[in-house]
């Protein structure tokens, strides 16, 4: 079991379940903008926010947005570690540094002296685009080795300071760098770790780079909290980290729809029956599988694991539950029935 962390009230680590996190895109300056996109952030699902502070000018802005954000919120600081003091007094959650990149040692104990002082922890992040000169020269390239040794020497800067309150995370765009970084620090080190895969590239490369990095660790144990990173809207990284988890078995809540790949025996517009009802389902929280077939022949039995479920035909079609037929109705009435009965559930 790792060490726990508490984030403005949200423990990760220490058996706690994964939490789920997102960055906004929104300007840090823009106070309205990026607190509605913050709400909208914890309606889909997510624990905790994190913005990005560049300047002095954003600095003021997260701290108008921390007074007001329903989430704890993690302060994204690079070089001007001024930044990360002001943050922190600023009303921020989580730090997330680079330690080698905000200056010497006694600019990174100043961080930690005021992150000390008010029970902040910090994330070390450790990236693959970024690592030193001298990481590059030894390894050649970023391996999953310099990941690791990069992220064992801020540690023990943090530790030289008497600083144990830390979480880290080691990201990269090669997806078995990655995996294998995170793997070979579970091995070494029982500090919390926040996982994903970064610059992912368009979504649908994003979404699966994301499942199969994340996933791999999930199944392996390892993450305590996770982002997954797509050119998107941030309210679909949260989508995709609840699928992610559901997937893994870690998530029970909200609904999970299987539905068939479709074959000569389909007689509807399956494609879009299943975008509907996973549209309409989006939000719903009740921990079922429903199911979506595209034949009344086998479509019941296969999905007879669902909790409940609709096989269209020619013009109508079926609604079932655990594999046994519950009533017909014409193909138009069986996604409002299938609704209705949900809702009943």
């Amino acid at each position: 079991m790792t060490r726990q962390i508490l984030v403005g009230g949200v423990p990760i680590g220490g058996g706690a379940p994964v939490v789920i996190q997102s960055m906004l895109n929104t300007k840090t300056t823009d106070v309205e903008g990026s607190l509605n996109q913050i709400k909208a952030l914890k309606t889909a699902g997510c624990q905790i926010a994190r913005l990005s502070v560049q300047n002095r000018e954003a600095a003021r802005g997260f701290a108008q947005i921390a007074a007001e954000s329903p989430l704890p919120l993690v302060a994204d600081i690079h070089f001007d570690y001024k930044l990360a003091i002001l943050a922190a007094e600023g009303g921020a959650s989580k730090i997330r540094i680079n330690p080698g990149n905000i200056g010497g040692d006694e600019r990174v104990r100043a961080v930690v002296d005021v992150c000390k002082e008010k029970h902040i922890p910090i994330r070390i992040g450790v990236n693959g685009g970024s690592l030193d000169k001298a990481k590059l020269e030894k390894y050649g390239h970023p391996t999953a080795e310099a990941l690791v040794e990069s992220a064992f020497e801020h540690l023990e800067l943090l530790e030289k300071f008497g600083f144990y309150d830390t979480c880290v995370s080691m990201k990269s765009s090669n997806v078995p760098t990655m995996v294998a970084a995170a793997r070979l620090f579970r091995s070494k080190c029982d500090y919390p770790l926040h996982i994903g895969v970064t610059e992912t590239g368009p979504v649908r490369q994003g979404l699966i780079k994301s499942a199969m990095g994340i996933g791999s660790l999930l199944l392996d144990g390892i993450g305590d909290t996770l982002r997954v990173s797509l050119t998107d809207d941030p309210v679909q990284e949260v989508y995709a980290a609840k699928d992610i988890l559901k997937a893994a078995g870690l998530r029970k809540e909200g609904v999970n729809v299987i539905s068939c790949p479709t074959c000569g025996r389909t007689q509807i517009d399956l494609i879009g029956l299943v975008n509907r009802v996973d549209a309409a389902l989006k939000d719903c929280s009740k921990p079922i599988t429903v199911a979506v077939m595209g034949c009344i022949v086998n479509g019941p039995g296969e999905a007879r694991e669902a909790d409940i479920g609709i096989a269209g035909g020619d013009g109508f079609g079926m609604l079932f539950e655990h594999g046994e037929l519950v009533e017909r109705r014409p193909y138009d009435e069986l996604l409002p029935a299938l609704l209705e009965r949900i809702e009943k559930l």
